[in-house]
């Protein structure tokens, strides 16, 4: 294997794992009791700013019942479906789509959450280093966002320090809702960056004067 194919490999390990523990419901509190290694460890690991050895793949592979390939992305493919313009099914999980290869700064990635039976409960909040932005792509999703909750829907964006408690979910039951997420482990954020509205220039006023 190349070194750059291991090096895209280990980049995107990280959201898998953030991903998988998530939908198991467990903190990074409940995951360094149950294998020794420290939450600190854990999240530099989730948001990469650190490479996870062999051994704690293995220790969280072991502890979130999930095969390596399946980590590592190298599982292998369901046979392709006839393509559609309608929603797919993701079943009963939330399917994590890493869209940056890289380690570190802006990590960006596309979630998707199926629709539930039932009306879902508030979301399970969390908190940690950094800095995300969110865009939602199609749905309705449920942010908790500290004390707040927002319903966002298809072009809302939200913007947030995450050491604020935050949490998400499925607002709707018609289907799933799929948003993008950019993450700055680090605080890192997207700059806005446009030219001046037309006839605001420094010269077009010069002229003006």
């Amino acid at each position: 294997m190349a070194g750059d194919d291991v090096s895209q490999m280990l980049a995107v390990m990280g959201p898998r794992l953030r991903g998988v523990r998530e939908r198991r419901g467990v903190t990074l509190a409940d995951v360094s009791r149950a294998t020794g290694i420290s939450p600190s460890t854990l999240s530099r690991i989730e948001t990469g700013r650190r490479k996870p050895t062999l051994e704690v793949v293995l220790h969280l592979a072991k502890e979130y019942a999930v095969a390596l390939d399946e980590l590592a992305g190298t599982a292998p493919a369901p046979a392709a479906e006839p393509r559609s313009t309608a929603p797919h099914s993701f079943g009963d999980d939330k399917a994590v789509l890493p869209l940056t290869p890289y380690v570190g700064g802006l990590h960006a990635h596309k979630h998707v959450l199926p629709a539930g039976a039932q009306s879902p409960a508030r979301p399970r909040q969390v908190s940690h280093e950094g800095h995300e932005w969110l865009c939602v792509l199609y749905g309705r999703l449920w942010l908790a966002l500290g004390n707040q909750d927002l319903v966002l829907t298809a072009g809302d964006v939200a913007e947030f320090d995450t050491r604020i408690p935050h949490g998400v979910a499925n607002a709707g039951s018609a289907g799933p809702v799929e948003y993008l997420i950019m993450f700055g482990p680090q605080g890192e954020r997207p700059r806005l960056r446009t030219p001046p509205a037309a006839g605001r220039g420094t010269g077009d006023r010069k002229a003006a004067e």
